[in-house]
């Protein structure tokens, strides 16, 4: 019998081969080179890549036999997961491979910007000693702001707390009491700004992130302040921080990413206090060889046939009966939702399951829930065995329910949570007929009958004439076309909810706009892409 054959594309660990074994037939190509990938591709069963191998359609379609990508890190910019997806390719990763390395990195660049160790170094290369130029600033006693309290956020501030700084975090899906639990002080983000000595950026790259540090925000912070961003790149306008550098406002930065990489010219590049370094958040051996090892694990799992823990596009694993396996991406859209619409961490979770299918163990729907609560808040992926770690370390209690009493569908799904402010948010769908069509069936206590479409608007307003027409008349002139709308309302002139599902993405400044018109209490757009 043939071995399946598992192809390297890029220097990896030694580790990765010996966790591998003798049960696989391994084979080496350089994936930066097409030439040679292109073709190696047509016998693999998995494929090993780090950054530099790109994992595209046409690679795909080069690849027949192909099981599983895995990427040897975190990120996963060069593999093209949806035609992975599409392909039935499953995706693994290494989510917690340099979570230690990034943040001691960032305490790195922290050090090196308050003590001007990277011109200091230089210049006495050059010849010149320099004392009183290069003097710097303490970091005890002083105020230091995360932005992110992810993992890497949270291993950032334990190792700053070390310094005896006082933190503050800014990070709305994070329970006040879990902050308290790691000595951190949870406030807004303009408070972060104008209270922070040091800020240091450790949040995930979304829509809503990309330029959340810009001009309007350099200007709130205090002056003198120190940023640091060993996160992603796109999060600081850069333009922005060089102007505030420029002007004296921020003291000095460090940055490990930029919004276009690589890159080798940035009007960052022009200051003395700016300590700059390629990407290296994730650079050291023991973050390599972790990665390594565990994609190796993942690839062995997965070619045997076994539930694989980091597949980052596989929704359940061997073991779920196949009555359950249409409702998993059904329960992951209702928490993606249920997440834009709250739009901050519940204090508590429930995942409720009506209906024939409550006959079944159940728990998966309740992973899978979590697993789109915290799909677009958290920088790792979300997989179904990390998903109740992330909502333990945010403080989130999760209980499941199950019923097989179902009055008007066959089967329904809800994920319903308790804020901190003691608001409750809600959203339910179900599986529509033969063909199992997903469906949202009530939202925040308003029934809806709207499919669960890649992009959904949702307006919560005073019932009045006219708001349709405003609605629609403002998408339009967007260039934003309506699939579908609908209202639904508690009485006449009463509290109103207008969903609708749209055949594209809605600017911010375009839902500002129409709420502004409308005079909406909340509007919220959730991309299921």
């Amino acid at each position: 019998m043939n071995q399946p054959v598992v192809l390297i594309a890029e220097e990896l660990a030694p580790s990765v081969l010996a966790v591998l074994g003798d049960g696989f037939d391994i084979r080496h190509v350089d994936g930066a080179d097409r030439s040679q990938l292109l073709p190696a591709l047509a016998e693999a069963d998995a494929v090993l890549i780090r950054s530099a191998t790109q994992i595209d359609d046409e690679a795909l379609a080069a690849a027949p036999r192909l099981k599983v990508i895995a990427r040897a890190g975190i990120g996963l910019d060069n593999v093209d997961v949806p035609a992975a997806t599409a392909r039935g390719v499953m995706v693994v990763n290494a989510p917690q491979s340099n979570i230690v390395t990034t943040a001691e990195h960032a305490v790195a660049l922290l050090l090196a910007c308050a003590r001007n160790i990277a011109p200091a170094a230089s210049a006495l290369k050059a010849g010149s000693w320099q004392r009183s130029k290069w003097t710097g600033v303490e970091i005890a006693d002083k105020t230091v702001g995360v932005i992110g309290l992810g993992r890497v956020g949270v291993l950032f501030a334990q190792r700053m707390s070390a310094f005896g700084v006082r933190l503050i975090a800014f990070d709305p899906y994070v329970a006040p009491a879990r902050a308290n639990q790691i000595g951190v002080q949870l406030v807004s983000l303009d408070e972060l700004l104008a209270q922070s000595d040091f800020i240091s950026l450790h949040t995930v790259k979304t829509p809503e992130t990309i330029g959340m540090i810009g001009e309007r925000e350099l200007a709130l912070c205090k002056p003198g302040v120190r940023i640091v961003n060993a996160a992603r790149g796109g999060l600081i306008d850069e333009h922005a921080l060089a102007q505030a550098l420029k002007s004296g406002h921020v003291a000095g930065a460090g940055i490990d990413v930029f919004a276009t990489e690589p890159t080798t010219e940035s009007p960052l590049f022009e200051f003395d206090n700016v300590v700059v370094t390629p990407h290296l958040g994730a650079s050291t051996h023991e973050a390599q060889d972790k990665a390594g090892i565990a994609v190796a694990r993942s690839v062995k799992l997965a070619l045997e046939g076994d539930f694989v823990p980091d597949a980052v596009n596989v929704q359940a694993g061997g073991s779920v009966v196949a009555e359950l396996r249409p409702a998993l991406p059904l329960v992951e859209k209702l928490g993606r939702v249920f997440t834009a619409l709250a739009g901050h961490v519940a204090s508590t979770l429930e995942v409720e399951v009506r209906g024939e299918i409550a006959a079944h163990d159940v728990s998966v729907l309740q992973l899978a829930a979590l697993k789109g609560v915290f799909a677009d808040v958290v920088e790792e992926s979300v997989t179904f065995v990390n998903a109740p770690a992330l909502a333990a370390e945010r403080g989130v209690q999760v209980s499941l329910t199950k019923n097989a009493e179902s009055p008007d569908y066959r089967n329904l799904l809800t994920v319903r949570g308790v804020l901190p402010t003691g608001e409750t948010v809600s959203v339910s769908g179900t599986l529509s007929g033969t063909r199992q069509v997903e469906k949202l069936t009530e939202v925040d206590g308003f029934d809806v009958d709207l499919l669960a479409a890649d992009h959904l608007l949702f307006f919560r307003y005073a019932d009045q004439p006219g708001i349709v027409g405003r609605v629609g008349a403002a998408l339009g002139a967007a260039g934003v076309n309506i699939a579908g709308a609908q209202v639904s309302r508690t009485s006449q002139g009463g509290d109103a909810l207008m969903a609708l599902t749209v055949d594209s993405a809605v600017p911010g400044d375009v839902l500002d706009d129409i709420a502004t018109a409308i005079g909406a209490t909340s509007a919220r757009s959730v991309d299921l892409v």
